[in-house]
């Protein structure tokens, strides 16, 4: 029987939100295999995780545990060692992985122990004369490759809130297994998480981001009341620009350097529209951008614009919003 195998993440003993587009992105692939494939959805842990149960909500029918006493934090050696010699225990059509800051370190560890290719950053996936046809952005976003996936397993991350979670309820069951591998030489001593409420850019919703036309650091304040607008579901991004200036962190850029994303919605304020910004960002569902420049190349992306000083707009659009959300 085909069996697609879908890398879930963890992080403290917790499953992250990513791992539900996994499973979903697995369950899609594994249907259009047909002849009643199965999806087997795999995590790397010290020990039980809290909450693995609930993804044969959104299609696993299995859920498998690899337990060893160095997977309490990411062992990239060690999980890439584990899920290798997991998917080449069975006859896994393919493996997913999320091109989440993980997956995109993970994947290609795995595959290159299983001796195949990665297809990165996936936004579409189908089979076509019972081969794997993946769809990913290239070019900077300005066009979409569709290639055909020779390898078995074929080895796939997919680009995070791409895979809309959908519950698809199957009747699964749990297991899990000790594995015995060295963790290796790489050890994550510590992850330091972003302050409490800050949501990460890669896994938000409704992103807003910020760039040199704010003018200063401090002005990212006008950004973050906006966000906070939305009910602590919208997570604040920045421009390549802003972060080489030392206005914000890495960890908030958005573009070809810094963190591909696909939000519902992503309002980019005073951004000019660089192409290594819009590579990280063409994607989203709905794209609106303010500027005081009207010939700003954000504007040919966004399909909603404003033309008109950021210092005026954003404030009126935060009391709107506030009041839509009471």
């Amino acid at each position: 029987m085909t069996t697609v195998l879908a890398v879930l993440e963890q992080r403290d003993g917790a499953l992250r939100k990513i791992s539900h587009e996994v499973v979903t992105g697995a369950r899609r692939l594994a249907d259009a295999l047909g002849g009643n494939a199965t999806v087997e959805a795999v995590v790397c842990a010290s020990g039980p995780v809290g909450n693995a149960g609930p993804v044969g909500s959104f299609g696993a029918d299995k859920v498998v545990t690899l337990t060893n006493a160095g997977f309490a934090k990411y062992a990239p050696e060690g999980y890439a060692q584990a899920i290798a010699e997991r998917a080449k225990s069975g006859s896994y059509r393919a493996v997913v992985f999320a091109a989440s800051a993980t997956g995109k370190d993970l994947a290609p560890r795995v595959a290159a122990k299983l001796g195949v290719a990665v297809a990165a950053d996936i936004t579409d996936v189908a089979v076509a004369g019972g081969a794997i046809v993946v769809t990913r952005p290239v070019y900077a976003g300005k066009a979409l490759l569709k290639a055909k996936v020779a390898a078995q397993p074929a080895v796939l991350s997919l680009r995070p809130n791409v895979f809309t979670p959908v519950e698809r309820p199957k009747a699964g069951t749990a297991e899990t297994v000790a594995v015995n591998v060295p963790p290796g030489r790489v050890t994550v001593r510590e992850i330091k998480p972003a302050p409490a409420g800050t949501l990460d850019v890669a896994e938000a919703q409704i992103i807003i981001s910020g760039g040199r036309g704010l003018k200063d650091p401090a002005n990212f304040k006008v950004i973050e009341e906006l966000a906070k607008a939305f009910g602590g579901r919208a997570a604040v991004g920045a421009s390549r620009a802003v972060v080489d200036a030392g206005w914000r962190a890495h960890a908030d850029q958005v573009g070809q350097t810094g963190k591909t994303v696909s939000p519902t919605l992503y309002i980019a304020v005073g951004i000019s529209g660089a192409i290594q910004h819009l590579a990280g960002m063409r994607t989203s569902k709905v794209i609106v951008a303010i500027n005081k420049d009207k010939d700003a190349p954000i504007f040919k992306v966004a399909d909603y614009g404003v033309v008109g000083d950021l210092f005026e707009v954003v404030p009126k659009l935060t009391e709107e919003i506030k009041k839509l959300h009471g």
